[in-house]
């Protein structure tokens, strides 16, 4: 009966739980050879304060009884009177008993700095993870390199382009000058021009004045042999407004001076007032008999034809069956004429 005056002191006693239930305590025949009749090995030993000689080692009071799990209270600490150790075979065993200890002591530590390595694993994963996924901005998400950067157009790339534009838009009326200026870049006889844009257009207005400037002083065009040069200003009077406008506000416009645009959408130098109108419909989308590939002579063709006639120039046609079509001949209307098959010409002197 545990706690009977009849059993041995500390028989029954459970031993407070200092280990994982996983690792298994000395075995018996180990601990039975250093045990006599009359000892009880597993007693509690004088407390450290009785016998300091052995308090390195009684402080740890082990053992397993066979019979632990027979409803004892695990927790519930030793009862009953110390008992001395006996002679070198007590002592012998209290040092392997604190040995074993220290084993399995050894084993639960070596188990919870396994524990704790993994987890410093798990921790060093994640940081590696999360390094790799703090990624600079060259990279992606998908693993794939990132999209090169679109390069800009070029003018001649600009200018081969088909722009969407209605034939039957009407614009606001209200225009809006292109900033800035272009210097004069020849000797001859200057004339100064601004280039306006109707507002809401949704073209590219700077394109449309630099490709004003650039094809008035082309020497195929009306600048040939310097006779004639031409600056763009921004503010002041100039000799004309070069105006790029809706099909709609170019009829108005062109209607100033008796001129009829709507029958075939086009473009035309209003001499009674101070502009030279652009159909914004044939600058973005062409004609038939320029085709879309040849949009860009087309576009150098529509400025050079209406700065003729506002210098003083009328329409003309080819005479010969395979000649270049004269600049001032309407080409937008058509390339042959009376059985003469007409080549599409931008240029006032195509030869130079």
């Amino acid at each position: 009966m545990r706690g009977s005056g009849g059993a041995r002191a500390g028989a029954g006693v459970p031993i407070p739980r200092q280990r994982r239930a996983s690792v298994p305590g000395p075995r018996q025949d180990y601990l039975d050879a250093f045990v006599e009749e009359e000892d009880d090995v597993f007693a509690p030993r004088t407390p450290a304060s009785a016998h300091a000689a052995d308090a390195s080692v009684t402080d740890w009071s082990v053992g397993i009884p066979a019979d632990s799990g027979s409803g004892g209270h695990d927790d519930a600490r030793p009862t009953g009177t110390p008992v001395p150790g006996k002679g070198g075979k007590g002592r012998a065993f209290t040092g392997i008993a604190a040995a074993a200890v220290t084993t399995v002591l050894a084993v639960i530590v070596a188990g919870q700095v396994a524990d704790d390595a993994g987890g410093a694993d798990v921790q060093s994963q994640s940081a590696t993870d999360q390094a790799r996924d703090t990624r600079g901005p060259a990279s992606r998400a998908d693993g794939r390199a990132p999209a090169p950067e679109a390069t800009p157009l070029t003018y001649d790339e600009k200018m081969g382009r088909i722009y969407p534009l209605g034939a039957e838009l009407k614009g606001s009326g209200k225009f809006d000058a292109v900033p800035g200026i272009a210097e004069a870049p020849g000797a001859g006889q200057k004339f100064t021009y601004r280039v306006d844009v109707e507002q809401g257009l949704g073209l590219d207005a700077a394109l449309f004045a630099e490709a004003v400037q650039k094809t008035l002083n082309d020497q195929r065009s009306w600048a040939h042999n310097g006779a004639r040069t031409f600056e763009r200003i921004y503010s002041g009077k100039p000799d004309f407004v070069i105006t790029l406008a809706s099909p709609g506000t170019t009829a108005d416009w062109c209607a100033k001076s008796g001129l009829d645009t709507t029958e075939d959408n086009v473009s035309c130098d209003s001499a009674a007032t101070e502009r030279v109108m652009i159909n914004a419909y044939r600058w973005a989308q062409g004609s038939e008999t320029y085709g879309d590939s040849k949009i860009h002579a087309y576009r150098q063709m529509l400025i050079n034809h209406e700065i003729g006639h506002r210098l003083g120039y009328g329409h003309v046609t080819c005479d010969k069956d395979g000649d270049l079509a004269p600049v001032m001949q309407q080409q937008t209307k058509f390339l042959d004429h009376d059985g003469i098959r007409c080549r599409a010409n931008a240029w006032p002197y195509p030869g130079s």
